[in-house]
């Protein structure tokens, strides 16, 4: 039986506006999508901030694109990033998007690419990213989150709850407890986790990744507000309180 094929991805990085440290984390989440075939850093190489970027565009073979600093108080880096962005996109080759960037500029090009129904994943520091930009994409993720769990150890119970009485706001309850009120309930007030999580998803740029955690499941689990139920191989959930 062939393999099933595998969407082409194209990770586009504001090399400016993010940290290298990223790239690793970033592109194991980018691989729920597809193959990142493209993968292309902006960025006036020139300056020394930049600098750590020379050895981490080699070792995960990412072309740097240079953008000389042209005009005062223009950013050439944002103009290459968006133009190609569009190019690929008329291309039709392209199935998919990540955008690592914590610059609200990019909020338009996003909006464009999903009204041609392409996922596009935005990565970014959730401190400095305008919440347009991280509602614009398919999915925001922060990307020192990612880090921090790429170097975390593995979770057990009491710090998963630990994780989420620290990193759990009202705004997430309310988020999740909305999505299981709109998802389809049994008997006894408990709905399936994984169309709790579409909805959740489809109402904002939601990624469990951003509050310490690897799957949904954990979330639930750790949160106090919700029961989680396992029946054979799905999980549902409820909501207590």
């Amino acid at each position: 039986m062939p393999e099933k094929e595998l969407k082409n991805i194209a990770l586009l990085i504001d090399a400016d506006n993010t940290s290298p440290k990223g790239i690793d984390p970033v592109l194991t989440v980018m691989a729920e999508l597809g193959q990142v075939n493209i993968k292309r850093a902006y960025g006036n190489f020139a300056k020394n901030n930049l600098a750590n970027w020379d050895t981490i565009t080699h070792k995960y073979g990412i072309r740097p694109q240079q953008q000389f600093d042209l005009t005062a108080g223009k950013n050439a880096t944002d103009m290459a990033m968006t133009i190609d962005a569009i190019d690929l996109l008329y291309q039709g080759k392209v199935d998919g998007f990540g955008i690592m960037s914590s610059d609200s500029d990019f909020t338009p090009l996003v909006t464009r690419l999903r009204q041609d129904g392409l996922i596009v994943y935005g990565f970014g520091s959730t401190n400095k990213t305008p919440g347009a930009f991280k509602s614009a994409c398919t999915r925001f993720i922060d990307i020192d989150a990612l880090i921090k769990g790429a170097s975390d150890e593995p979770d057990t119970t009491k710090t998963k709850a630990s994780k989420a009485r620290s990193n759990v706001d009202e705004e997430l309850v309310e988020l999740l407890g909305t999505a299981w009120k709109a998802a389809r309930r049994d008997d006894e007030g408990f709905a399936q986790m994984g169309e709790v999580g579409q909805i959740a998803g489809n109402r904002s740029s939601f990624d469990v990744r951003n509050y310490g955690f690897k799957r949904l499941s954990d979330l639930f689990e750790a949160m106090e507000q919700f029961k989680v139920e396992r029946r054979d191989n799905t999980v549902w959930v409820k909501r207590l309180r």
